[in-house]
Parts: C-alpha cells; sequence; structure tokens
C-alpha cells in the first residue's frame, strides 16, 4: 500500500502573523520570515510582561514606546 503524503495544515494565527514562519537549521540558528524588530512590537503589544506587571509607571513605559 502505498504512504499518503502528509498535508500541511497552517495553524490558526492572530490576524497580525499571518504569513510568519520559523526554522531551526542543523546548525541550531533560528530563521524567521519576520524581522525581530516585528515580531518584538507585536509582543510588546500584546502580551503583558509579568516582571513589569507591578510597576506603577508601566503605563508610562508603554506610552513612550509608541512614538
Amino acid at each position: 500500500m502505498a504512504k499518503k503524503a502528509k498535508k500541511e495544515e497552517t495553524p490558526k494565527v492572530h490576524k497580525d502573523l499571518e504569513g510568519f514562519k520559523m526554522n531551526i537549521n542543523s546548525f541550531g540558528e533560528i530563521s524567521s520570515s519576520f524581522p525581530i524588530d516585528k515580531i518584538n512590537e507585536f509582543l510588546n503589544k500584546n502580551v503583558e510582561d509579568k516582571k513589569l506587571k507591578d510597576r506603577e509607571d508601566i503605563d508610562d513605559i508603554k506610552d513612550s514606546g509608541k512614538k
């Protein structure tokens, strides 16, 4: 019986990350389809930093990054 080729499914992702792919080559180097600055911008906007959540000036820090 012939083997069936696996159909590569694309995972559901946030609309800002459509087309994002990461690969790790045989040397352990990570390559991405998005520039690291765009990834960091997305993370800063959408993910709460647990180390900074109790700071009183966190809103000022977030606002200064949007300039």
